[in-house]
């Protein structure tokens, strides 16, 4: 299925793209190539095929919810560069 020169400009205008005349046939061509891709395509019987969302099975990849305990005021503190007591120390920012 050979695209005219009409039709590739139709297309061009549509996706809002100058398009020069040398370039015309190289993108009639290409545009042919997709179209009977296509066609092969809708030739496949895909009656007995069912729907599908992904290429690949998708599974939950979530962890369980389970409680654990904290590990705690010091534990946590003892990281930090600079802490005041009980709470992180942290400069100032204006």
């Amino acid at each position: 299925m050979k695209l005219s020169k009409n039709e590739v400009l139709y297309v061009a205008n549509l996706a809002r793209l100058y398009v020069d005349d040398s370039e015309i046939d190289k993108f009639s061509q290409q545009l042919s190539d997709i179209l009977v891709y296509i066609e092969k395509l809708n030739s496949i019987n895909t009656e007995n095929i069912e729907p599908m969302a992904h290429a690949v099975e998708v599974c939950n990849a979530f962890r369980e919810d389970i409680v654990v305990n904290p590990s705690g005021k010091e534990a946590s503190l003892s990281n930090a560069p600079d802490r005041d007591d009980d709470y992180f120390k942290v400069p100032k920012i204006i």
